[in-house]
């Protein structure tokens, strides 16, 4: 892979081609085959070498990410960025109003006690055809762009959070797929269960704030949703967290 310097401070990066059918384009069945290799694929990000790089958060191509720790990149996301101008007056202006984003941050902040200092390597957006599979397991990861330093566990919440935007696809097949790894690699992430809730409340919100900013009202709403049903559970209750995680 070569990486390039752009116009305007964008880069972009050229590698050989991948072949492959995007994870989003597979039926149940093969999406169910695939997720033990995406999942060791995953593992495997975690463990690349950090050295030469610093912060938490999105990070350029330089290596270098904006904050100081995990938590204070999670909580950053109530702020606007030149990444998604205009999406806090874009809520007021439409009605819905800064009230759900203002209960996940606090949900958020109540859980960032039980967060780890882990500064791994995170891809952060591994659907929207950025996973190439094949009959053998993931073939490719594509698209960086949005890739995070901090704790891997957030690509499986993640997961967790899209899985229900594609109906053909079981829910009980991540779950169980991230119970056995999991449970296979071990010990059992501490504080698991506060950790997929916290990155599930930031994922709502991050969503929240792209689709406001891409008046994509629809969306925003259902988004307005997950926050405040993320924001109103008690320990426990999180469908979208597996059953006896």
């Amino acid at each position: 892979m070569t990486a390039l310097d752009g116009a305007e401070g964008w880069a972009y990066a050229v590698s050989g081609r991948v072949r492959g059918t995007a994870l989003d384009d597979l039926s149940g069945e093969a999406v169910a085959r695939t997720l033990p290799s995406l999942l060791r694929a995953l593992d495997a990000a975690a463990r690349v070498d950090l050295a030469g790089t610093s912060g938490y958060g999105i990070w350029t191509p330089d290596g270098r990410a904006p904050y100081a720790s995990w938590p204070e990149a999670l909580l950053a996301i109530g702020t606007e960025t030149p990444r998604v101008p205009g999406w806090r007056a874009a809520l007021v202006d439409s009605g819905i109003g800064l009230g759900p984003v203002e209960a996940g941050l606090s949900a958020l902040a109540a859980l960032t006690p039980c967060l780890p200092d882990a500064r791994r390597l995170i891809h952060g957006d591994l659907l929207s055809r950025n996973v190439l599979a094949g009959e053998a397991g993931i073939t490719g990861v594509l698209d960086w762009g949005n890739a995070l330093y901090g704790d891997p566990l957030y690509d499986a919440a993640w997961l967790l959070h899209w899985w229900p935007w594609y109906p053909g696809w079981r829910p009980g097949d991540l779950h169980a797929a991230l119970l056995t790894h999991w449970r296979a690699t071990g010990p059992t992430p501490a504080h698991l269960r506060d950790r997929l809730h916290a990155y599930l409340l930031h994922i709502a919100l991050d969503a929240l704030a792209y689709c406001a900013y891409r008046s994509r009202w629809d969306e925003v709403r259902a988004h307005v949703g997950t926050v405040l049903t993320l924001a109103s559970a008690g320990e426990g209750e999180s469908v979208l967290i597996p059953a006896g995680a």
